[in-house]
């Protein structure tokens, strides 16, 4: 008998510590569903309190000579001006969309309601990164919360906009893909958008042309952007800092559409030459970094390939983080003789701008409060890039501080230090 009763508290004894363990599991899930529960509806909350106070902003006023868009012939968009054309570059808007990111997704917006509508600009540019759905700094991975928040900004401030992606916009983790976004994007809702997903056998999404054409038809200016895409050689979270480049077939279609529009104009003014173009993308060209490398080692002087304009280059390490492999994108401008400028964002603290071997390469300031640790509490680096076109086909562009007293917004501005940028001389592979 006393066998009998070892036997069954023995076989007793696994049973409870298997109910008791099934407790605590059960207690962490339970405990885990609360805080996923109540992190979505403090996001919820969060992000319709941020887009009634984007909506809080007024209007931008316009006069009777505003821009009005068309469709042209092949689908694309153009403008129609014979005075000068004021295009509006933002970067790297980076909002969180997540309840982690409420307090500086409010700062970015502010930003944003501020300089857009203090310049009136005829078009705003973003080159990448609207969204910075990484869970640790945002709290979501639902890369659309941003884009709404932004989306709803601008079609309230009533101004023409359209997006080129960056990394993060899309990320492996983040809920919606490229495609979905271009589809939000490009959906009804947004008027004010001008973002089209671009040709079906042309890689990435938003590879576009935005064309300005003066009273008589002739293109003055072409507007192309490209997808730059994300992550290459493995590095499918982007930890590694390993980019993608422009491919291949991205640069045919560029080159295409210059010789189209070149014709175009041909057909018009059998004299026209070579039609003037400007691209927006979002990760910088290896030539970033080789105008800067030979600014900086003669001395930050210009030389005969380099022309130096404005800005600094901030980052460390690597300084320019441009793509990891080989694209002929900066030798195709050069051949084709139509691309004067490029316009790229990617590297928060680098808003240089030098002239280089002909072609200007212009990093825009960014907006960043939250991808970057501590830089919400920085400000020079923050800001915007105004553009003019004008009816000759030259253009100017001026790099614009936010914190200049011509950007008041509903909404007093964040306490910041204008730090001193030390030019970066040492460049790591």
């Amino acid at each position: 008998m006393e066998t009998a009763v070892n036997t069954e508290q023995q076989v007793n004894v696994k049973p409870r510590k298997k109910k008791k363990g099934l407790k605590v599991f059960l207690c962490i899930l339970a405990a885990f569903a609360v805080f996923v529960c109540i992190t979505v509806v403090v996001s919820v909350i969060g992000n319709q309190a941020n887009l009634k106070k984007a909506c809080s902003f007024a209007s931008v006023e316009y006069g009777e000579d505003r821009l009005v868009p068309e469709v042209d012939a092949d689908g694309f968009y153009f403008f129609t001006a014979d005075r000068d054309v004021k295009v509006l570059q933002l970067t790297d808007i980076h909002i969180g969309g997540g309840w982690l990111s409420l307090k500086k997704d409010a700062m970015a917006l502010n930003a944003v309601a501020a300089m857009v509508a203090a310049e009136k600009p005829d078009l705003v540019i973003v080159t990448g990164d609207v969204s910075f759905p990484v869970f640790y700094k945002a709290g979501t991975f639902n890369n659309k919360s941003a884009a709404k928040l932004f989306a709803g900004l601008m079609e309230h401030l009533g101004v023409y906009w359209t997006v080129a992606f960056g990394n993060h916009d899309t990320e492996l983790y983040t809920y919606f893909s490229r495609e979905k976004m271009s589809a939000f994007y490009s959906s009804d809702k947004y008027s004010y958008c001008l973002f089209q997903a671009g040709p079906d056998d042309v890689d990435g999404y938003g590879n576009q042309v935005i064309r300005i054409k003066n009273g008589e038809g002739l293109i003055t200016q072409s507007l192309y952007l490209l997808d730059s895409h994300s992550y290459t050689d493995g590095d499918f979270l982007g930890i590694l800092w390993k980019y993608d480049n422009i491919h291949r077939n991205q640069i045919d279609w560029y080159a295409a559409m210059v010789a189209e529009d070149t014709a175009a104009n041909r057909k018009i003014d059998p004299e026209a030459g070579v039609v003037s173009s400007t691209l927006f993308f979002h990760i910088p060209l290896e030539e970033y970094k080789d105008a800067w490398k030979e600014y900086v080692d003669n001395g930050f002087q210009d030389t005969e390939n380099v022309k130096y304009y404005f800005g600094t280059a901030g980052e460390t390490g690597r300084v320019i983080y441009s793509g990891m492999g080989e694209d002929e994108v900066f030798e195709t401008v050069q051949a084709l003789g139509s691309t004067k400028a490029i316009f790229c964002g990617h590297d928060h603290y680098n808003n240089f701008s030098l002239d280089y071997k002909g072609i200007r390469l212009t990093y825009g300031k960014s907006i960043d409060y939250l991808a970057y640790d501590g830089i919400y509490k920085q400000g020079a680096q923050r800001g915007c890039t105004v553009i003019t076109y004008s009816p000759d086909g030259s253009f100017d562009c001026a790099s614009e501080s936010y914190y200049q007293e011509k950007y008041q917004g509903y909404y007093a501005k964040e306490a910041v230090t204008m730090q001193d940028v030390e030019p970066v001389t040492v460049f790591e592979d």
